[in-house]
């Protein structure tokens, strides 16, 4: 699947620079509509991705139409609750259809289907710079150790990730710091199987103005971790400490378990901001984007979703000019952000556990409050309405 640099075509009808979710995403829709798409990434598959691995529901929706959730699913660990943790030990679990699988291999799923539909797949692969005539972008630099290549393209879709050097060196980035950072390992422990069985995600005093989460793989592993979306510098090594320390599910988790691989960082760019979605010949997607949820942190059915949407931007505007595939791209991500700001201003929970644990104290109490909490994992919900004076005076009249 991982074709070198030497093998790379000199053009193509659509180049995709990132084989993520994202990437793969729009790299199979494309070829399966008959398109000429090469794929092409700057590690070879499968490779590490640091994430929580969730699968919520957008993100099932979009494998489903994918074609691959099947695969997916016959490899992922299925979860039937969610379950929210306060400061104070209050508990809530909220149904949906949930699943967990790793990166690694979620993503080298969606890879695999884009080769099988037709797409060309070069890896380890870095893109270094765009290529331009009279002002649009014809194609891209690519380079793998000392080798380089040019490749021609009629659109160069650009889905790599939180790390801005590919968005600087194509002059998309309007900011290079992130919106957050989050640290995971996995710890094998077969011993807490039975006791964790749904995904926890954890709001603590000691984690603010962050949370915990634990995420229970196949085979006895949990995906644990922090992330924090305030900004700031964060020695997330010390938040992980504090998390483990504090929340007696972690604590147990790694007081019998062993490390499988060691704990790694990411950033991570959230709320479609941050980076120019197009420009003549170019368009970018996906995590490069922002498409992670503040709040939640999810944003593997998000990322997946706007690579099909770049995709149907590029495939409906065939034999139509540049500016009118960039203007329906651009007006297809302006729909999605409005749900982003819901999730931009949930995001005060983090910085005050207090109100989740007034949330969940709540939630236990009210059947039609818990609903509004479920719907939140299947987007029916507002999850910014739960957190306004207006939300709040709301757990008490309701």
């Amino acid at each position: 699947m991982n074709l070198g640099i030497d093998l790379l075509p000199p053009q193509c009808d659509v180049l995709v620079v990132g084989a993520g979710p994202a990437g793969s995403a729009a790299a199979i829709m494309l070829a399966r509509s008959g398109a000429d798409v090469v794929l092409v990434d700057h590690h070879a598959f499968p490779r590490e991705k640091v994430c929580g691995d969730g699968l919520i529901p957008d993100a099932h929706r979009a494998l489903r139409r994918l074609g691959v959730l099947d695969e997916v699913m016959a490899q992922a660990q299925p979860v039937t609750h969610a379950c929210l943790v306060a400061s104070r030990g209050g508990r809530v679990d909220l149904p949906g259809t949930l699943a967990v699988l790793p990166r690694r291999e979620l993503d080298d799923i969606v890879c695999r289907a884009a080769v099988r539909a037709g797409a060309r797949m070069h890896a380890p692969v870095r893109f270094v710079a765009p290529l331009e005539a009279q002002g649009v972008v014809v194609g891209a630099r690519l380079a793998h150790g000392e080798s380089t290549r040019e490749i021609r393209c009629r659109w160069l879709l650009l889905a790599t990730g939180a790390v801005p050097q590919a968005l600087m060196a194509a002059g998309m980035a309007l900011r290079q710091s992130p919106s957050g950072v989050a640290l995971r390992g996995y710890l094998k422990n077969e011993s807490m199987q039975g006791r964790i069985d749904k995904i926890e995600v954890v709001w603590h005093r000691a984690v603010a103005p962050g949370y915990g989460w634990i995420f229970p793989c196949r085979d006895g592993v949990f995906n644990i971790g922090v992330g924090v979306f305030d900004g700031r510098d964060t020695n997330l090594r010390t938040l992980f400490d504090a998390f483990t320390r504090a929340y007696p599910n972690a604590r147990d988790l790694m007081a019998g378990g062993r490390w499988v691989g060691p704990l790694k960082g990411a950033p991570l760019r959230t709320s479609l901001e941050g980076a120019r979605f197009s420009r003549p010949g170019l368009l970018v997607t996906g995590e490069a984007a922002g498409s992670t949820y503040a709040f939640t942190g999810e944003g593997i059915g998000k990322a997946m979703e706007t690579g099909m949407l770049a995709a149907e931007a590029v495939l409906a505007g065939r034999g139509s000019d540049d500016a009118a595939v960039r203007a329906d791209y651009e007006a297809r991500l302006a729909a999605l952000k409005p749900r982003f700001a819901l999730y931009e201003r949930a995001n005060s929970i983090n910085r005050h556990p207090w109100l989740v644990d007034m949330v969940i104290w709540r939630g236990r109490r009210s059947p039609r409050l818990l609903r509004r909490m479920s719907g939140v994992l299947d987007e029916t919900s507002n999850p910014g309405q739960l957190f306004t004076a207006k939300g709040v005076y709301r757990l008490f009249t309701e």
